[in-house]
């Protein structure tokens, strides 16, 4: 019964090795504009408004603001189609900079991404609520918070599904989205099209003449305040770059249709409502987002109660479903930037996997309970949250650039057409610099300075992780090198028949390395002559790094069975009887306890053993980081009249700070 609700609330699972499921989780172009591009997009809600209203009493400074904000989308997008083709297997910010500019700066653009992705969903999820709200009674506001939290719970159930399940649960919204927004922006320009030129030759007049009354420094500082203020605008253009792994084959192709797909729509969209704003002489009303008086002001023009205020209505849901989607950034790049993260050590290790529904459950959970502590931070203050989202967002976008400058330059003999591709790099890192630099400078004391200090938090606790991880490696190293040197002598003991009825110990494993074979080697020192039958179990666990086709899946299969042989020539050495199991998963405890139960059956005078790190000081990074896999197994087969060992290797603090690992290797030798 409880298999059967999980399956109702969640879907059923997709099997990893059916060729086909490849196809039906990747995201062709369009959907990928839906699921990817909508970050970007949605921002159009905020982004604008934030720039106009810092633009005070110089209105005028929209009309060139609108040019200037269309042209940093093109270029933003064009230098990210290029990271596109240089890093065709995805990774984004953390990946460039990681490869470009080195692992330190990598793991800082990672840790900025990775707030960047929780404030995504944190923003997303403040900015749709007030659209909503902005047509509903003042009474009910005292409901908006409660909203917001129902709201990141909804998109956490609503990702355990699948990335493509939610993407097309809001594909119809996200179209509507679109067509209303065009429907606004074509009413709000079209009949104060006219004006332009003049509306252009009076912001000429008025630029000068502040120009001389306040200075060309004090005209520029306005200008490009409220430039930096509707940074926001540009957020979630990395974000097909960081997905390329959910997008269909070619990738490459889709992501760059994806790209040009996202920056069309956004530039117009950003720039048709700031313009929008200007003829129609928006301006802020107290509970109301700009956008919801644009739409009242531009509807009511042209239709009569009460068609404008469904109209209204309508497109102010969509725009708030649309931020919705956007949040499904923060979920679907979000966790593949940890899984990059974990790859490198910079993460636990579980972090890398993914769950039985082919998304990184830990890390759903992660950004959506991250999300929310934000959330409740900032008590939903949208004009917060943007300076809090965009420190992170662009000093991403300086060092994605900064990188890709420095790998033309490097490699400008072997490009033909490395300065064209560098002065667009070159170009972006200028763009999104100054945006990063202002915004640091203006707005560090109005919520900036919690971003830096996360960010500066989540940079020490990754050290705090990989240094664990690398005193760790050095004790194993030390038990490689002891163990995995006994040469194999195969004419040393004669290799008895299978014997199915006598006493069988089952080993856990994972990889051919020193852990393994002391453990191996440990069984024999304990129970001697006792076990007739050695049987090797071990499960090819699915993750980002091989969920890329069904070949990868093959060359899984094949090292798993080269390892188990490995084994198998190893026990019987030492004359026992062997054989191996294996199989291939992305759930590793549902396999394992299918894999023992199925071995206890053939052999049922079975007893289980598996090895583990014993650590001679407990810490929370001991217990958080190293993967518990032997004790919830244990508890498994116990419950099912099962006999499990649990084989300690020693970790003493001493060998954790030479880099050696204590145990009984010698006497095992």
């Amino acid at each position: 019964m409880s298999r059967s609700f999980k399956e109702i609330l969640l879907g059923k699972p997709k099997s990893p090795l059916d060729p086909r499921v490849f196809h039906q989780i990747s995201l062709v172009a369009v959907l990928a504009w839906v699921g990817l591009g909508a970050d970007g997009l949605s921002s159009s809600a905020y982004g604008p408004e934030e720039a106009f209203l810092a633009l005070g009493e110089h209105v005028y400074l929209a009309l060139p603001l609108a040019v200037l904000m269309a042209v940093t989308v093109f270029v933003i997008s064009a230098s990210y189609s290029q990271i596109i083709e240089l890093f065709p297997t995805g990774g984004g910010g953390y990946l460039v900079a990681s490869k470009l500019l080195g692992p330190r700066v990598g793991l800082i653009s990672g840790c900025a991404l990775v707030v960047d992705y929780m404030l995504t969903i944190t923003i997303s999820v403040a900015s749709g609520t007030d659209a909503i709200f902005s047509f509903l009674p003042e009474p009910m506001r005292a409901a908006k918070i409660a909203v917001e939290v129902f709201l990141i719970f909804f998109l956490i159930f609503l990702n355990l599904r699948g990335t493509k399940e939610s993407v097309l649960f809001l594909l119809p919204i996200f179209l509507l989205f679109v067509l209303t927004h065009l429907l606004a922006i074509i009413l709000g320009v079209v009949p104060g099209a006219p004006e332009i030129p003049a509306l252009a030759s009076r912001t000429y007049g008025e630029t000068m003449g502040n120009i001389k009354a306040l200075g060309l420094a004090a005209t520029l500082f306005i200008f490009f305040h409220a430039y930096s203020l509707g940074g926001g605008t540009y957020t979630g253009i990395e974000a097909v770059s960081n997905g390329l792994q959910a997008l269909r084959d070619p990738k490459v192709e889709t992501g760059k249709k994806t790209m040009r797909y996202m920056a069309v729509s956004l530039a117009f969209t950003a720039s048709g409502i700031l313009l929008c704003y200007l003829l129609n002489q928006v301006s802020h009303e107290p509970g109301r987002t700009l956008n919801a008086s644009l739409f009242a002001k531009v509807y009511g023009g042209f239709f009569s109660a009460p068609v404008d205020y469904v109209l209204v209505v309508v497109t102010l849901l969509t725009e708030a479903a649309i931020l919705l989607v956007a949040a499904q950034a923060g979920f679907i790049d979000g966790p593949r930037v940890l899984s990059n993260m974990a790859v490198d050590s910079w993460m636990p290790h579980r972090f890398s996997h993914l769950s039985d529904h082919l998304v990184t459950r830990y890390g759903i959970w992660f950004m959506g309970l991250s999300s929310l502590v934000f959330l409740l931070y900032a008590e939903g203050a949208v004009r917060l949250l943007v300076v809090m989202y965009s420190i992170n967002v662009f000093l991403t976008f300086s060092l994605s650039q900064l990188g890709m400058c420095r790998h033309w330059w490097e490699e400008k003999k072997d490009h033909r057409f490395w300065r064209r591709k560098f002065l667009l790099n070159g170009l972006g890192l200028t763009l999104t610099g100054t945006i990063l630099i202002i915004t640091v400078t203006m707005k560090f004391a109005e919520g900036g300075w919690v971003t830096a200090a996360v960010t500066s938090g989540f940079i020490l606790l990754c050290h705090q992780v990989r240094s664990h991880y690398d005193r760790v490696r050095r004790a194993l190293r030390s038990l490689d090198e002891t163990l995995m040197q006994i040469p194999f002598q195969p004419d040393l003991n004669p290799v008895p028949p299978k014997s199915p009825d006598s006493s069988t110990g089952v080993l856990i494993v994972r990889d051919f390395d020193g852990m393994a074979v002391h453990s191996l080697l440990s069984i024999q020192r304990l129970f001697p002559n006792y076990f007739k039958n050695l049987v090797f179990v071990s499960i090819g666990v699915i993750d980002t790094s091989q969920f890329k086709g069904v070949k990868e899946i093959e060359n899984l299969r094949r090292n798993k069975e080269e390892n188990l042989k490995s084994f198998v020539d190893y026990a019987n050495c030492l004359g026992w009887y062997a054989e191996y199991r294996f199989s291939l998963g992305i759930d590793l405890m549902a396999e394992l306890e299918t894999l023992c139960k199925s071995v206890a059956q053939e052999f049922p005078r079975s007893v289980f053993f598996a090895g583990k790190l014993v650590f001679q000081k407990e810490s929370l990074f001991s217990r958080l980081l190293h993967n518990h896999t032997p004790f919830t197994l244990q508890q498994r087969l116990q419950f099912e009249g099962l006999q499990m060992i649990i084989l300690p290797i020693r970790v003493l603090q001493s060998d954790m700070q030479q880099g050696k690992l204590a145990g009984e290797s010698k006497m095992d030798v």
